[in-house]
């Protein structure tokens, strides 16, 4: 994980210098969200002390937002426009990034996939309280 100022999302295409830029068509995960909030929840469940956010390796860091309500619908970011395609499933590298039992404690809250569906860059702050940090994969 690279952690950068600003990306740059090609509508269809994904995060450029992403490695799933232009992965394939129509790819349902072109940037990928992760809650610092479900981040510090599993911390606290699995006495997890010395782990970042981001071992999660989505693109976005959010906090302060149900990334689940986005599941199928259109939403905006700072002008930039996204689809929610999915959950972003957790694997069983979650046990491994985080701690035995991650996959398990994440799933339904592993993140959001999402179809970039406009060209924009996208800066890593949002507004007072909602933390963004955005990232390459």
């Amino acid at each position: 994980m690279i952690e950068v100022p600003v990306i740059e999302c090609v509508a269809g295409h994904g995060i450029r210098d992403d490695r799933y830029f232009d992965f394939k068509d129509d790819y349902k995960g072109q940037i990928t969200f992760f809650s610092l909030d479900v981040f510090d929840e599993l911390c606290t469940a699995l006495g997890v002390h010395d782990s970042s956010p981001a071992a999660a390796r989505r693109n976005v860091i959010t906090r302060g937002i149900d990334l689940n309500g986005f599941i199928g619908k259109e939403f905006e970011i700072q002008g930039v426009r996204f689809y929610g395609t999915e959950e972003s499933a957790p694997c069983y590298w979650m046990d491994r990034a985080f701690a035995p039992g991650a996959q398990v404690f994440l799933k339904g809250n592993g993140g959001l996939t999402a179809h970039c569906t406009l060209l924009r860059s996208f800066p890593a702050q949002w507004h007072e309280n909602q933390r963004c940090v955005a990232r390459r994969r």
